[in-house]
This record gives C-alpha cells, structure tokens and sequence, in this order.
C-alpha cells in the first residue's frame, strides 16, 4: 500500500535514503568508468545512461515505494506559472551560457573539444544534428528524471531538504566530469563544476513548487539547444 513519503516512518525514510544515495552514486560512477576508462562509443553510452537513470527511479517506485509510477512520477501536478518561469529562467540561462563562452573562448582549445568528439563519440558534421537533437531533448529529459525526479525531489518530500539539494546537485556537477574531463584545464574544469552545482541549486528550486522534475526540463531543453547552436558554429564552421 503506498504511503505519500512525508508520512512515512522514520525506519523507511533511512531505507528510502540510503537506496537513493547508494543507487544514485554507484549509477554516477558506473558511467564515469564507461566514458573514461571503457572509452566506448556514443550509442553504447546513451544506451547505459537510459538504463541506469530509468531503472533506478523504477525500481525505487515499483519494488521499493510499491506504487504506480503516475503517483511516484508526480506527472499529475503541472504546475503552468512555474513551467512559465523555467522557461524564462531557461532563457536567461542561454545568454549568461552564450556570454560565459564568449569570455573564455580564446582559452578554450576547440580542437581538443572537436578531435574527441570526432574520434571517441563518432560525432561528425553528418549525424551532428540527430546526436544534438537526443542530447537537446532526451539527454536532458534523462538527467533532470535522475538528478531531480528521482534524487531531488523524494529527498526533499522526505524532509532531507538541505542534503537534497546538496547531495543532488554536487552529483549533477561531479557526473559531468566524465564528459568534459580533457576538454578543460584544471582552472576551467573547477569553475565548470562551480557552475553546475550552482544550476543544479536553481534546477531543484523551480522543482519544489510541482515536486516533480518538469519544470526543470524546461530550463535545460534551452540551456542544452545554446550548447548545441555554439558547438555547431565553432565546430562545424
């Protein structure tokens, strides 16, 4: 029978917690190892990343919470002004992400960028679009069901408000590494990691108003689509 998280005991809440932190860090470093030490190709990475985001947050609703994933999802509660506001915020994300790489371009090796790109993601000017598209519009759809829906938004149901917002966006920024690890200097990759945590802080925000993830996707499909438009100028130029 499901209970809705703020009332359940404290004995399940410790059970909750603990399966969210585990699962959630041991999926983070499965996928660091798989992008930088298997160094496999860009379809056996997204293929990895479905299973491990989807499933942990299943298994959490169907086997532990033992519920529907309509009342686990919360999808039920649409919250139209804050979606309103995310896509506001998605769109001020999109200047300050243009204006923060207009900055830093110059010591920014593109080369770096597009030579691993080419070589271990396969990603050329040919299928660029299709890979941007899923990076636009699922990827982000997978780590805001991860890093909000599943991480962010139980923990803070469950009243761990402060360590949720902590431990979920401290995961957002560390999972990153595997990503951009030889795009950036040390200097750079510190003030990248600074930059995420603080955008997974406003990403939970805008979540806490629906307690579901929606709102946050919002924010990230337009962050994800100015990523996209300046890689393929100074990539494909």
């Amino acid at each position: 029978m499901n209970k809705e998280l703020e009332n359940i005991s404290l004995s399940e809440k410790n059970i909750y917690r603990n399966f969210i932190v585990f699962t959630s860090i041991l999926c983070v470093v499965i996928l660091f190892a798989i992008e930088q030490i298997l160094m496999v190709d860009y379809l056996t990475k997204t293929v990895s990343k479905i299973i491990l985001f989807t499933m942990s947050q299943i298994v959490f609703i169907k086997i532990i919470r033992k519920t529907s994933l309509k009342e686990g999802l919360n999808l039920k509660l649409v919250d139209k002004e804050t979606i309103g506001v995310g896509i506001l915020l998605g769109g001020l994300s999109a200047v300050i992400l243009v204006g923060t790489f207009m900055f830093f371009k110059k010591i920014i090796n593109m080369d770096v960028i597009f030579l691993e790109l080419a070589t271990k993601s396969k990603i050329t000017s040919t299928n660029y679009l299709i890979v941007t598209t899923y990076f636009t519009f699922v990827n982000s759809f997978l780590e805001e069901f991860f890093f909000r829906g599943f991480i962010f938004t139980n923990l803070n149901k469950m009243g761990y408000k402060k360590g949720g917002y902590i431990f979920s966006s401290l995961l957002f920024a560390l999972y990153h590494i595997g990503i951009f690890k030889n795009w950036f200097s040390i200097e750079l990759m510190l003030l990248c990691i600074l930059g995420l945590f603080i955008t997974g802080i406003v990403f939970n925000y805008v979540d806490t108003k629906s307690d579901n993830f929606l709102n946050s996707w919002a924010i990230h499909i337009l962050a994800d689509l100015t990523i996209v438009i300046i890689g393929y100028m100074y990539l494909f130029k």
